[in-house]
């Protein structure tokens, strides 16, 4: 259903607005420009569309994109425009920003100098519409592209609250990243006159998982991608339900100097050398990565609890995550991870880029994983595969290890002109 609607909307867009007159030659108007299926749209012509203007005006969130970079990282600025902000029909409220207490919200960029491309994504982790500003959309925008970013449809550390089956919240995701694309190319046609040329998906962590779906579920909709550390789902092993409890049984003997923890820390797939970076993943991403996916997808193991307990310690038993066995689980959660996993089977050109010292999401079990099951589907021609020497799951890591190892954000750039060209 939601592959005709994207078709069908498309071709309005193309037969329906392509001819008009637009916007931008006529000045910023952007009280006039209407973004479909809309429930809210708040408009604003802005002398920067970049971070380095829209802070001070509220036009972003800064808190939506803490961490995700590099202290001291120089980003490009001085791109004006018109910038939209706004929500579609959803029944979840996860979102509180701009006081709408509101999900599904919605950001959209256009440059006033535009090159003819669009640029969409989603943020990392539980973050919000926000979250990519720094790391993709200001590079985006500074190249000419317009730019649109979307909340995912559910935000935040319950986002297993959304929906009615496991795997619905996560299913919201690549339904809005879709419903995001085919309006913000309707509003790029009635704001220039023409609509985009080219239209690319790009985005780090779970917003890169997203890219590669996309690609495999509506490649009509786009020209082609770039995925950063994705996340990945599979029915069986390697999978995120999998791959981290054996991390979190293994970390505190490792942090007790008990023999063989280092080795079996190793074996889980976390990297070699990516050890000084062990400490913040314990105490921040493995635990409630392992339980906010976990609750979403196989809610009956701790019961009525939500999402288990923090830290609970390795032999505590039934409901606690640490201890959890994904391979041991009825086929029920088996199907219900089969309902958001990927195949690899993608419909247009995918330039995929991951850090070797990823702790989170590890190369071994992710980037590597995908790329053969690329090629496996016969797709392999549609691929290209970089593996980042040092790179970490997010550039704001790196001061934990400044030495050992390296940002990411122009190798992110390197791959986006090099998905450009391909696809030119």
């Amino acid at each position: 259903m939601w592959r005709r609607y994207a078709v069908v909307v498309a071709a309005v867009v193309c037969v329906g607005l392509a001819p008009a007159v637009g916007e931008a030659a006529q000045g910023c108007r952007a009280d006039r420009l209407r973004v479909p299926g809309a429930e809210r749209v708040v408009g604003a012509c802005l002398d920067d569309l970049t971070t380095a203007g829209t802070v001070a005006g509220g036009h972003t969130d800064p808190a939506d994109w803490a961490g995700l970079q590099l202290p001291g990282t120089v980003d490009p600025s001085g791109v004006p425009g018109v910038q939209l902000d706004g929500y579609f029909p959803d029944s979840s409220t996860m979102n509180t920003d701009h006081g709408w207490n509101h999900d599904s919200q919605f950001v959209i960029r256009l440059p006033a100098h535009w090159n003819g491309g669009l640029v969409v994504a989603g943020p990392p982790g539980t973050r919000k519409q926000y979250a990519s500003d720094r790391i993709i959309g200001d590079q985006v925008l500074a190249k000419g592209f317009a730019y649109a970013s979307t909340d995912k449809g559910n935000n935040g550390p319950e986002l297993y609250r959304d929906g009615e089956r496991p795997g619905d919240a996560i299913l919201e995701w690549h339904r809005r990243v879709a419903q995001l694309t085919v309006a913000a190319k309707a509003v790029a046609a009635r704001h220039y006159g023409r609509p985009p040329a080219r239209t690319y998906a790009a985005g780090l962590s779970a917003a890169g998982y997203l890219v590669r779906w996309q690609l495999e579920h509506y490649p009509q909709l786009y020209t082609g991608g770039v995925d950063w550390n994705a996340l990945l789902f599979t029915r069986e092993s390697p999978s995120l339900l999998a791959d981290l409890p054996p991390v979190l049984r293994a970390y505190p003997r490792y942090a007790r100097h008990e023999p063989g923890a280092q080795e079996a820390m190793y074996a889980a797939g976390i990297p070699v050398g990516s050890e000084k970076l062990w400490g913040y993943h314990w105490n921040v991403l493995w635990d409630s990565l392992q339980r906010t996916v976990r609750e979403e997808l196989d809610p009956e193991y701790d019961g009525a609890a939500e999402a288990g307990t923090p830290f609970c310690p390795e032999g505590t038993g039934a409901g606690c995550d640490t201890d959890y066995d994904y391979a041991a689980r009825p086929e029920r959660v088996h199907d219900a991870v089969a309902r958001v996993s990927l195949t690899g089977r993608i419909g247009r050109p995918l330039v995929s880029i991951q850090g070797t010292l990823d702790a989170l999401v590890p190369i071994t079990r992710s980037g590597d994983v995908y790329d053969a099951m690329v090629r496996d589907a016969g797709r392999g021609p549609l691929h290209r595969y970089h593996r980042i020497e040092g790179g970490t799951h997010t550039d704001g890591l790196v001061a934990l290890d400044p030495a050992g190892t390296r940002p990411m954000q122009q190798d992110f750039v390197a791959a986006f002109d090099e998905l450009v060209a391909w696809t030119r």
